[in-house]
């Protein structure tokens, strides 16, 4: 790869509605054969439970459980952890503490108000019963990942919390397994992953007893499945490639900026890093540190592959046109390295996380800063929100009419009523303005 495979685009000639309409909203797409192979495998996990399960895990992650079971008990966890260095297990007691004081602050309690008539209303919040959570195996391991899903779950009071991985995840030393022994409160885990374990999630099996909702991210294929059985349970958002956005002004080293893009493109080939600038001098520049950095890189050909396919460094005329492409692009991850980036934060609309300034790289998100980082993708940070406390609580509404409340506003309601032809409807409306 060549400095120049990593492409500048001057958009200074644009102005902001311009930039607006050149990054205008994608949409997330899966190809035909994809979808059919995903919907191929839910109806076999629907039609022949625990024996689908271990047929698909034989075939695409080439491991028998016949005789080891889907279930992984808590000494087989144990066993499998492995000799980690007490500074990471340290790592993961700080992680799990932020992480949980964080999301203390969005717990929501129920609230009632009795209005000018008497009337009761309110809202009663109840935590969701049963949660999934998918962690991917593969070419990495994501321990943060379980951090970062099953603490909010906790803390928004979820009793049963079901973790499925792929089986690898499992292999000593697994620091997953360290993760799940300091988190604690996780009622079943399952060494089964893919479609295949979405769908016993969703659905159902001998073995694995069918969650609420299901949260967590995953590759393209764990991500249809969850997009397919939508309905069956709830999901936590429709996830595309990670994302990263950053916006210089050239007032923070290029360096840091080019090992931030890095830092995104390494998680696959599809990862997306992208750098606007006002300026084309900054844009040489963060160019030149990220090819320099590339060559040393431990995962080379990933960054390599990302940046040249997906990478960009665009350069803008003004801050108010950065602002309008961040705005566009609804990044999962934005980052403000400018001079005062406070000053942007107001104007940004869409974004899954916004990091502020020099010292706050993408990475803080990913482990320990507070927030969840599992964050909306694709463009979709324009309606989804990060991952939260509220994302495992539902609530009822609390109506409670008083007798001056049915005498004043009845005849309303039941204007509504026979308005719309619901004469039953008006009729249940009438019968309690008679009552003493």
């Amino acid at each position: 790869m060549n400095e120049t495979d990593i492409k500048i685009e001057d958009l200074s000639s644009m102005d902001e509605e311009e930039i607006r309409h050149f990054f205008k909203e994608g949409k997330i797409t899966f190809p035909r054969n994809i979808e059919q192979d995903v919907k191929r495998i839910i109806g076999d996990v629907a039609n022949r439970g625990d024996e689908a399960l271990l047929e698909h895990t034989k075939h695409f992650d080439s491991v028998d459980l016949s005789s080891r079971g889907i279930r992984i008990t808590a000494n087989e966890i144990e066993a499998c952890i492995g000799n980690y260095k007490e500074e990471f297990s340290r790592a993961l007691d700080i992680s799990i503490r932020r992480i949980r004081d964080f999301h203390q602050h969005e717990v929501v309690k129920d609230w009632t108000y009795i209005d000018e008539l008497g009337n009761t209303l309110g809202k009663k919040f109840t935590p969701i019963e049963r949660v999934g959570i998918y962690i991917p195996g593969g070419k990495a391991s994501y321990p943060s990942t379980l951090i970062m899903t099953a603490i909010p779950a906790l803390v928004a009071g979820v009793k049963e919390i079901v973790l499925i991985s792929p089986p690898s995840s499992f292999d000593a030393p697994s620091s997953l397994s360290l993760a799940i022994t300091k988190i604690g409160n996780i009622c079943d885990v399952y060494r089964v992953g893919g479609v295949q374990g979405i769908a016993a999630l969703a659905l159902g099996t001998h073995t694995i007893k069918k969650v609420d909702k299901i949260v967590g991210p995953g590759n393209i294929y764990v991500t249809l499945a969850k997009k397919e059985l939508y309905g069956y349970v709830d999901i936590d958002m429709i996830a595309g490639p990670s994302e990263v956005l950053i916006i210089s002004d050239g007032s923070v080293n290029p360096r840091l900026t080019a090992v931030d893009l890095l830092a995104q493109a390494e998680h696959d080939e599809h990862a997306k890093a992208f750098c606007i600038t006002t300026s084309l001098e900054t844009a040489l520049e963060v160019r030149a540190e990220v090819f320099k950095l590339l060559q040393i890189a431990q995962r080379k050909n990933i960054i390599e592959a990302s940046m040249k396919n997906n990478g960009r460094i665009f350069v803008v005329k003004s801050e108010n046109c950065a602002v309008s492409a961040a705005n566009a692009i609804a990044p999962e991850h934005l980052e403000i390295q400018t001079e005062d980036p406070e000053s942007l934060l107001s104007e940004i609309k869409n974004a899954g996380a916004i990091f502020l300034g020099k010292y706050t790289p993408e990475a803080f998100g990913d482990y320990l800063a507070g927030p969840s980082h599992v964050l909306p993708t694709h463009g979709t940070a324009r309606f989804f929100s990060p991952l939260n406390v509220l994302s495992f609580v539902k609530f009822s509404s609390v109506i409670n009419m008083s007798k001056k409340g049915i005498d004043e506003l009845g005849r309303y309601a039941s204007v509504f009523a026979e308005t719309e032809g619901l004469a039953a409807h008006a009729s249940s409306i009438y019968f309690r303005e008679e009552e003493d």
